[in-house]
């Protein structure tokens, strides 16, 4: 998915030209992207002179941090209103097994989608 860089977007405006679909449009004076409507074709990517632009693949790590210490969050959360600290590895668990869902998700739909290399 991408996403605007707003510390490299100077608001040329050259990805709002670009964009077939209408997908990105200037908020104070900077592209952004309205995801319910990119189509994900690239275009933008190519099109932004100073590659403000970006890949989401960048921010694994960011979104990585964000996930654990939302875990964190929840596993205090758990201690505090189920009233015992034993709940805090309770809860932890409870995230291994969503994230290990949201693994397999994602790993049977690349499967689903290289099937249509196929046709």
């Amino acid at each position: 998915m991408p996403w605007v860089d707003k510390d490299g977007c100077v608001g040329c405006g050259i990805c709002v030209e670009k964009c077939p679909v209408g997908a990105i449009s200037m908020e104070d004076g900077k592209a952004k992207i309205n995801m319910e409507e990119c189509i994900h074709c690239g275009t933008c990517h190519s099109a932004c002179p100073n590659e403000a632009v970006r890949h989401d693949s960048e921010k694994i790590p960011e979104n990585v941090k964000n996930n654990v210490e939302q875990t964190k969050k929840f596993m205090e959360l758990c201690a505090k209103y189920l009233g015992d600290v034993k709940e805090k590895g309770k809860c932890l668990q409870r995230m291994i097994k969503h994230y290990n869902k949201e693994k397999i998700v994602a790993e049977k739909t690349i499967e689903e989608l290289e099937k249509l290399k196929e046709v």
